[in-house]
């Protein structure tokens, strides 16, 4: 099946206020070396800025603009390579003897400073819950429990660390970065006793919680995030397991989640060109209607100021062939022609469930799903309640019937559209082969896009 990928096109821009950058760089491990100064954003690093190292190992980055702040990165090949926070302050000087990440010292940027000695701190419970862990392996009884408990003090002291940060320096990026690692977790015991003790109840309770406080505290809206490696995973996680995954369930807060970047741009640009790739990539059935959702509200409006006249016209042919076919709609009627010259009419089928399929023979996918759907599905449920409503997609009568008669498909109703006067291939986007929708007895969209397994389960379920 083809997948229609939408390009996700960034509008990365420098803000000037007459402020610049002045980085001062001595790495006494890499002297007539060339170093590069990177940055991520949105998951990847790219490469900001190159100076020669002297004989020294020293160097400046300067330039007459501020950087966006964010995680940085000194970089001078795959190995030799360590990461630093660049907040407000600008103007400073990093030194170190190597690229271990070692004892790197960092002077005339407050934030950047925190961040050298929380990493140190960070290297510093690791190592001891490594020790502690190896020697909870060793022990017996009392002495235990006692190392247990130790280890289980680890966490809470980070999640200290990061809180006394966000006291120190409230606005700060090193405050948000930190924080926005803090993943609120529900304490059980303030629930009733009989939702701790039913393990359903639980489960419910957690979840709920979880999709309630996932961004307590990660701000969104900071732009400065998206220059780090925590913006992209926490927004793919919250899409796609926080909330639960069907449409009507998704709309709502990616919609109001869309409406509150509007004023960040650059958030507001990915974001939503996120959600619109994400929703018309999704293997999750009927997730296509967010699709058309965001392709009407911020593309077709003219609010998605970043999309090229080209990436528009995608999108308006991706809606043109969606919209028409989504979950919970009405199927659009048809009244297509049979081999033998006969006319049958959709909504006149009269079954609790209508199949429709539309395939060509020389699609190597069809050649295999029609007639497995024939003995699988459609012979076992046609006395149960089950119509299919066969559409060939092509124009060669031969060929279409010589399918027919080798697989042995006359049982069903097969029909045809010679000169494409009803616009089938656009109202069921027959774009891809096979098509397969599955309509109730009002001749409602309840399920499409399934494979022969998935729709014989579907038949044993409601018939």
């Amino acid at each position: 099946m083809l997948k229609y990928i939408l390009p996700i096109l960034f509008f990365i821009t420098t803000v000037s206020f007459a402020q610049e950058h002045h980085i001062e760089v001595q790495i006494n491990s890499a002297p007539n070396q060339k170093l590069s100064l990177a940055y991520y954003y949105l998951g990847n690093i790219y490469i900001k800025d190159t100076v020669d190292l002297d004989e020294r190992g020293f160097g400046a980055f300067e330039g007459d603009t501020i950087l966006p702040q964010g995680l940085y990165k000194m970089y001078l090949d795959e190995k030799n390579h360590f990461d630093f926070l660049l907040g407000a302050d600008q103007t400073f000087s990093i030194k170190s003897d190597s690229f271990s990440g070692e004892y790197i010292n960092i002077n005339g940027a407050i934030e950047s400073e925190e961040f050298a000695k929380y990493v140190e701190f960070l290297k510093n419970l690791q190592e001891k819950s490594a020790q502690l862990k190896q020697e909870f392996q060793q022990a017996s009884g009392e002495e235990k429990e006692k190392i247990q408990q130790e280890l289980n003090e680890l966490t809470p002291q980070l999640h200290n660390y990061w809180k006394n940060i966000k006291k120190k320096y409230p606005n700060s990026l090193v405050s948000a970065f930190l924080i926005a690692n803090l993943v609120p977790v529900l304490d059980i015991s303030t629930l009733p006793e009989n939702i701790q003790n039913n393990d359903s109840l639980l489960l419910a309770a957690r979840f709920n919680y979880q999709k309630e406080h996932y961004w307590d505290n990660f701000d969104y809206t900071d732009e400065r995030l998206l220059y780090t490696p925590l913006y992209k995973p926490k927004l793919e996680n919250w899409f796609t397991k926080v909330l639960y995954q069907n449409y009507d369930s998704v709309k709502i807060p990616v919609i109001e989640f869309i409406k509150e970047t509007r004023p960040h741009k650059r958030i507001f640009q990915y974001v939503t060109s996120y959600f619109l790739n994400s929703s018309i990539n999704s293997n999750i059935m009927g997730m296509d209607a967010l699709f058309v959702d965001i392709a009407r509200r911020y593309y077709l409006s003219g609010e998605a100021f970043w999309a090229s006249d080209e990436t528009i016209e995608k999108v308006k042919e991706n809606v043109m062939f969606s919209e028409h076919n989504l979950i919970g709609m009405t199927a659009p009627d048809l009244t297509l022609e049979s081999v033998d010259g006969d006319f049958y009419n959709l909504h006149g089928i009269s079954a609790k469930y209508t199949v429709i399929i539309i395939f060509e023979p020389n699609c190597s996918h069809c050649k295999v799903f029609v007639p497995e759907f024939y003995k699988e599905v459609y012979l076992p449920f046609r006395d149960e309640g089950l119509e299919v409503y066969s559409i060939y997609s092509m124009d060669d009568k031969n060929e279409w019937t010589e399918f027919l008669t080798k697989h042995d498909l006359y049982g069903w109703i097969n029909v045809w559209d010679e000169h494409n006067v009803s616009r089938f291939k656009v109202l069921y986007d027959a774009r891809k082969t096979p098509g397969v929708y599955v309509l109730d007895r009002d001749k409602k969209i309840v399920a499409k896009k399934l494979s022969v397994e998935q729709l014989k389960k579907f038949m044993e379920d409601n018939l």
